[in-house]
């Protein structure tokens, strides 16, 4: 069986890939496609935004789509960048800049206040025009000054309690078995397999 994965991130299509190994599931992406127009993401949710990248890959391709969005939610600001994380700071997306608009805007913020999550939904899309959604969490906090040098994002920011690092601090290996999308993915697993089988 052959699925697309409606990104470009080659991070992301190697971790599908690795994930679906055992299971005679061909991975194709974006960059298997020829003249794919990227889709504006003006969904309200992650889930909305996956949703539209995830239906206008079946229509491009007709095949099964795999698509994700995902994000930071920070409690004391009302679960904002949210769907705004890549470009909390305004375009073109920066990720220094973004990063330095949330500290501006926490640094009042006592230390036990700064809960935080990285939140990924991730829609499976078919072309009888069937939808499933799964979603990860990963819960944290804001951290008052980067830490670490890998990752990217709002990854020096975000301290990990259980591993008493910052995601930026994490290996790969650790980040891509705890990380939010991670979960998405292998949650994703049964309902491809479960559609593998209906044919």
């Amino acid at each position: 069986m052959k699925i697309i994965l409606a990104t470009q991130n080659k991070g992301k299509i190697r971790e599908l890939q690795e994930l679906l190994v055992d299971e005679e599931i061909e991975v194709l992406s974006l960059q298997d496609i020829k003249d794919w127009e990227d889709v504006e993401e003006n969904g309200k949710t992650f889930a909305d935004n996956a949703s539209l990248k995830a239906k206008a890959a079946v229509k491009k391709t007709g095949l099964i789509a795999l698509a994700d969005d995902s994000g930071l939610e920070v409690d004391a600001l009302d679960g904002a960048p949210g769907v705004y994380s890549a470009r909390f700071a305004g375009e073109p997306k920066d990720d220094e800049r973004n990063n330095n608009k949330l500290l501006q805007l926490l640094e009042t913020v006592p230390d036990d206040q700064r809960q935080a999550r990285f939140r990924c939904a991730l829609v499976v899309a078919t072309p009888k025009g069937e939808e499933f959604l799964t979603e990860g969490t990963v819960e944290g906090q804001i951290l008052t000054q980067r830490r670490g040098t890998d990752g990217f994002g709002y990854d020096p920011l975000f301290f990990v309690p259980e591993y008493a690092r910052t995601m930026a601090e994490l290996t790969l290996a650790e980040k891509n078995k705890l990380s939010h999308r991670a979960q998405a993915f292998r949650k994703a697993i049964p309902i491809l397999q479960a559609l593998k089988i209906k044919g």
